[in-house]
């Protein structure tokens, strides 16, 4: 069974070496990230322990997703181009007849996998607790590369540099029923460096108390025919790839892990929170009252316990004076809900967590009291442009390693006793993301700017046609063909250069 019998956490493991604090520290920002918190424990007008469920508004989802869609969408596109440029004569660049080979494996493999909707859903988790990892497999009953999506809390780096991280564990849990009980098992997935080759060594854990890892278990308890140990041969990068938000990590200064965008804005976060659940209490005691005099209150005594039996609400948390019989009318205690004050209070914050998360002022408390031109829009947003541009470099290249993995493990596999993958390995510049500006590009403006260009014949046409409709260069240039093709069609026959009236055809039309 090896020599590790037994673990209490999973840092516990000698071969994983990072400080454990920086997991209770992903662990809060899950909390915050699910917005789950403590009931609220409070004392009633009787003096009775009550609790309630504490509302809170869960900012960091909502900044975690807006995130999320500016970096990433279904509008953006990935393109692969193994091959060198051609040209013709002039040393025009003229595109090849037949796809790339390895750019249609790879889009094969991307769409199989629904990657552009699940990228943009897991970036929300990545944004919101400071890592993400893709870890491309191949489904040996199909011959399919798919993809699994490692939440931070489940990755465990072994060996980093300053740039990226080399070898890591990652950690996939579970759980089953046995005699009655509930077992929790975790699947623990070695990914190290020999001199010779890549090894993938996988144990299993059980355990019956929750959050412990437990004692080491046979693999076949829950995998069956999954190896302990695997080499592999011909990679050039590991078979994960680690993606973390843009930004040093100040938590732990030698962690290679990132940091999420809200970690720096916990106690805002904490103050939104606490605000909001105040103004919905605020709400509920808002209801209306009246105070009556004893005279008009049936008061029974229970004999049994020797009080006075309850006559007000148990949830009532603030004294109700009942009146006296010296002033026998009923009077309304309602008091006026202080809405306005915390509305502005949830504003002032909600700017504050903007400023401390990169985004513009107004990303949250917009009034949506006007219509807004695009370029006002590009103007508001310019703070989460910059910001976006800085988490851009981290996604770009986080995408461009997942290609050339998803190659060279395809090409290193056999199924059926073929290669899955037999094509060219593209290095990371062969590898380019169109990412969608979507609401930061002003249309109107960066269309005049190309026919401005055009007319002065300061570029062709079809580069024109190509930045300002969003397509590629091949489809641009035919676009240009049929423009031209048309334009001549509606000329008139006497403005037509190629007319001519002395031709035999136009006599004939001329004569008709």
């Amino acid at each position: 069974m090896g020599v590790i019998q037994s673990l209490g956490s999973i840092t516990d493991h000698p071969k994983i070496n990072i400080d454990p604090e920086e997991y209770r520290r992903i662990d809060i920002d899950r909390r915050y990230f699910s917005g789950k918190f403590k009931d609220i424990v409070y004392r009633n007008t009787y003096g009775d322990q009550k609790q309630r469920p504490f509302i809170t508004l869960n900012m960091m989802k909502l900044v975690a997703q807006r995130f999320a869609s500016l970096l990433y969408n279904e509008k953006s596109t990935i393109t692969v181009e193994t091959r060198k440029p051609k040209t013709d004569d002039n040393g025009e660049k003229i595109t090849y007849d037949e796809p790339d080979k390895a750019n249609v494996f790879v889009q094969g493999v991307l769409d199989s996998n629904d990657f552009d909707k699940n990228f943009e859903r897991y970036l929300e988790s990545c944004v919101a607790m400071g890592g993400l990892a893709i870890r491309p497999y191949v489904d040996m009953s199909t011959g399919e590369v798919k993809l699994s999506w490692v939440q931070a809390p489940n990755f465990f780096p072994l060996r980093s540099n300053t740039n990226d991280i080399t070898s890591a564990a990652i950690a996939t849990p579970s759980q089953q029923a046995e005699n009655g009980k509930t077992a929790y098992y975790t699947l623990l997935e070695f990914h190290e460096w020999t001199p010779d080759d890549y090894v993938i060594t996988n144990e299993l854990y059980r355990s019956e108390v929750k959050g412990t890892v437990g004692v080491k278990w046979p693999l076949s308890q829950l995998y069956e025919g999954l190896e302990p140990e695997t080499h592999i041969k011909g990679l050039s990068r590991p078979l994960f790839i680690y993606l973390k938000p843009a930004g040093f990590n100040n938590k732990s200064l030698v962690s290679p892990l990132g940091v999420g965008v809200c970690d720096n804005a916990l106690s805002t976060l904490s103050q939104i929170n606490d605000t909001y659940d105040q103004l919905n209490w605020e709400v509920k005691m808002g209801q209306r009252r009246v105070a009556v005099p004893d005279s008009m209150v049936r008061v029974n005594y229970n004999e049994a316990t020797g009080k006075v039996e309850k006559q007000f609400d148990e949830d009532q948390n603030t004294f109700l004076s009942t009146g006296s019989m010296d002033d026998p009318k009923v009077t309304d205690l309602t008091t006026p809900i202080r809405g306005q004050e915390y509305i502005t209070v949830l504003n002032q914050l909600l700017k504050t967590l903007e400023m401390q998360t990169g985004l513009s002022v107004g990303t949250f408390s917009f009034d949506g009291q006007s219509v807004k031109t695009a370029t006002e829009v590009v103007s508001e947003n310019s703070m989460t442009y910059q910001t976006r541009n800085s988490h851009l470099t981290m996604v770009e290249r986080a995408v461009q390693e997942l290609v050339v993995t998803i190659c060279e493990l395809a090409q290193a596999t056999d199924f059926n006793g073929n290669k899955i993958y037999t094509g060219t390995i593209p290095t990371i510049d062969q590898v380019s993301i169109d990412f969608d500006d979507g609401i930061f590009t002003d249309k109107g403006v960066n269309a005049d700017y190309w026919i401005k260009l055009e007319a002065a014949k300061m570029c062709p046409k079809w580069q024109a046609v190509m930045h300002i409709l969003g397509v590629t260069e091949t489809e641009a240039k035919r676009m240009v063909v049929e423009i031209n093709d048309e334009t001549i069609d509606q000329t008139p026959p006497e403005t037509n250069p190629m007319f001519d009236p002395t031709s035999d055809d136009s006599s004939s039309k001329d004569g008709d």
